[in-house]
């Protein structure tokens, strides 16, 4: 029997009182289980976090001392309990590490992507879907008016440009999947990066992923005749540069709004579109869908005859 307080969303996160611990909890707490590692999701200074191992090396770069009291590493497929509710991992294909969490209670299966992506991706773990009788959805993207473009034909937009390119990303998970797909499609482009980005595209080759060739940022080598250099910056640093000269800026998102006032638009997404959450439904086959992060009205809508659909 499906519970329909199995996980409550409270002021601290997503809760489950049957096991006692939180879904990537806002606030610190006892028990937490860590989705993925993007800072919206991995707060700091938890007492335990459950997470891959992928997720706790990120998190320790990135939070240092305050990544967690303690950690307790899970590898995909590796069951632990809380209580009575049996957890595991699988790959959400979002970034290093990110995960799908598995909860089952008295027969009954929950499945809790996190943020998760069906497209293909050489920099993590691909997606893994398994059956649930309740499906908590993200719904960043949950309308049928946005489909996500290819990401190869998006990357290839940048053969066209004979400039030196300046590319907003996020630093963790699309920075480097923006370096492998220009370093598999535009080759002859050489990848600068931010300082704040280099890092973590260390710890990304350490684990085994083959990002490409890239370098620090140098900016003699911008400012040299060569017009094949591609830097990639965070978000602040790319707002700040209002009137760059003799520079094609982009930004690498699939936000609307993030593509205005850039001189190419470049949509490549981490996140599910809609066609791609009606799959995973589809998949999953689940006699409910829960619905987080974004607005879940369009689902609730699109299935309110056949499926029953709540927004947490």
């Amino acid at each position: 029997m499906i519970l329909q307080d199995f996980i409550v969303k409270t002021p601290t996160g997503l809760y489950c009182k049957y096991g006692d611990f939180y879904l990537d909890p806002q606030l610190p707490v006892l028990h937490a289980v860590i989705s993925h590692a993007h800072g919206d999701h991995a707060k700091p200074h938890n007492n335990q976090v459950f997470c891959t191992p992928g997720t706790a090396a990120i998190m320790k770069l990135r939070l240092k001392k305050n990544a967690a009291k303690e950690f307790f590493i899970k590898r995909y497929q590796e069951e632990f309990s809380f209580n009575e509710v049996n957890v595991s991992f699988l790959p959400a294909g979002h970034i290093l590490g990110s995960a799908l969490v598995k909860m089952v209670y008295k027969g009954c299966s929950y499945l809790f992507t996190g943020d998760y992506k069906l497209q293909e991706d050489e920099t993590c773990e691909p997606l893994e879907l398994c059956n649930a009788d309740v499906l908590i959805t993200e719904t960043t993207f949950a309308n049928p008016a946005t489909k996500h473009p290819d990401p190869i034909a998006e990357i290839g937009k940048l053969n066209d440009i004979d400039a030196n390119m300046m590319i907003g990303v996020y630093g963790l998970g699309k920075a480097q999947r923006i370096t492998n797909l220009i370093h598999r499609i535009c080759p002859q482009k050489n990848i600068l990066l931010h300082y704040s980005i280099y890092p973590i595209h260390q710890l990304y080759q350490t684990a085994g992923y083959n990002l490409g060739n890239f370098k620090h940022y140098d900016r003699k080598v911008m400012k040299n005749n060569s017009k094949n250099n591609v830097y990639l910056v965070p978000p602040l640093t790319y707002n700040s540069y209002h009137h760059a000269k003799d520079v094609v800026k982009i930004f690498a998102s699939g936000w609307e709004n993030l593509q205005k006032g850039n001189d190419i638009k470049l949509y490549i997404s981490d996140h599910v579109d809609w066609d791609d959450i009606l799959k995973t439904i589809e998949t999953v086959k689940p006699e409910e869908v829960w619905t987080i992060h974004g607005d879940g009205s369009d689902l609730k809508n699109y299935f309110s005859s056949t499926l029953k659909v709540k927004i947490l």
